[in-house]
């Protein structure tokens, strides 16, 4: 069984622990997550994947359990330890009966403040959480009892951080405050040029701080940002879409975006992705 990002909402919603960070946290850390898979696996003796599009930003992964494979593209890697990954490329997790994981799903990291690390060296694959967080802190994340004190632990962590080294979060905020004023206007299509000049710095400063604090250039921030905002309304709401809704100028400009975004060759089921496109030519 595969379960598709905005296809299969119902598994991603009740089979995952899912809560927002602390109000601090919240310009660097969209969420925290846990898988809950225990009652699935008499139903899925053999196992099941979940499979995700590209989103901005980072995840870390904590393993709780037994070793798992994660698909990053085309590539399949086996995990047994904790990783992080880059989360603009299409991913397809495989669950096999005793995993068990935890998450942070970043937008910027603030670990970069600590380790000076500049996430545009970190493209298409998976690394070791061991390059960026304390293994103590892993440890104690491990150790603790259920989700609820394991998120606390991070959030002490990660709030410590950012106490730490507030002085030079001026990029990261920068960056945040960009993400969150263009998701909730819409404002997909305006320039990079535009956006620096209300910050008062050069376009190829603001470039910079999109590639160290995401690792990708800002235009395809704001386009991927885009695109998962406009495929989840047409997922869920199709009657009251239109492309115009989101800077497509015209019913064939979107199309093509939105067949580039589903285009996924792990996709074993591709019935959701015909359903979608049906929907978009009724809208």
């Amino acid at each position: 069984m595969q379960h598709i990002e905005f296809f299969h909402s119902d598994h991603f919603e009740n089979n995952y622990h899912r809560v927002p960070p602390p109000a601090a946290l919240s310009p660097l850390i969209d969420f925290f997550w846990e898988t809950k898979f225990e009652h699935l696996w008499e139903q899925y003796p053999r196992g099941f994947s979940d499979a995700q599009f590209p989103n901005i930003g980072y995840t870390y992964i904590i393993n709780l359990g037994t070793p798992f494979v994660m698909q990053v593209n085309e590539k399949k890697f086996p995990v047994k330890t904790d990783c992080f990954l880059p989360r603009y490329n299409a991913i397809e997790c495989f669950h096999k009966p005793g995993n068990h994981l935890l998450g942070i799903k970043f937008r910027t990291s603030p670990v970069i403040l600590e380790k000076k690390v500049d996430f545009s060296e970190y493209k298409e694959y998976i690394f070791p959480l061991s390059y960026l967080m304390d293994h103590r802190v892993i440890d104690r994340v491990k150790n603790a009892s259920d989700f609820d004190e394991r998120v606390n632990i991070l959030s002490d962590y990660f709030l410590s951080l950012v106490n730490k080294y507030r002085g030079s979060l001026h990029p990261v905020n920068i960056v945040s405050g960009i993400l969150d004023k263009i998701f909730q206007q819409n404002a997909f299509t305006v320039s990079l040029e535009a956006l620096a000049g209300e910050h008062a710095i050069a376009a190829r400063t603001l470039q910079r701080y999109f590639e160290k604090c995401t690792g990708i250039n800002g235009k395809q921030a704001l386009q991927i940002m885009r695109i998962r905002k406009a495929t989840a309304h047409l997922a869920n709401s199709p009657k009251d879409f239109h492309y115009s809704q989101y800077g497509y100028y015209d019913h064939s400009h979107f199309y093509k975006h939105l067949k580039q975004f589903l285009r996924q060759n792990t996709l074993k089921n591709l019935e959701p992705h015909t359903r979608l496109l049906e929907l978009l030519h009724k809208a």
